[in-house]
């Protein structure tokens, strides 16, 4: 179990986005949920993906910058049934 930072739900790791800032300080969505570095969890919604980006809570966790492409990349994964369920 993992806690999305931006509802702080806790729900099964599959289930999360996982963001990971790399030892050599890259940032980027790890959709194998093992890449070596600092992860944070984000549910797979469009609302706490937006949330997240509007609040800067991906960069205060992992103390790095982050691309809105990272961002952008973890809305293209949702597909066309994101689950909007949760706020």
């Amino acid at each position: 179990m993992r806690k999305c930072i931006a509802c702080q739900q806790s729900e099964e790791k599959r289930n999360l986005f996982r963001v990971v800032r790399s030892p050599e300080g890259r940032v980027f969505l790890d959709l194998t949920g093992r890449s070596n570095g600092r992860g944070a969890y984000l549910s797979k919604n469009k609302a706490c993906i937006e949330k997240a980006r509007s609040k800067n809570l991906l960069q205060k966790h992992l103390q790095a910058p982050v691309d809105d492409s990272v961002y952008e990349e973890m809305l293209a994964h949702l597909g066309d049934s994101p689950d909007d369920s949760q706020t």
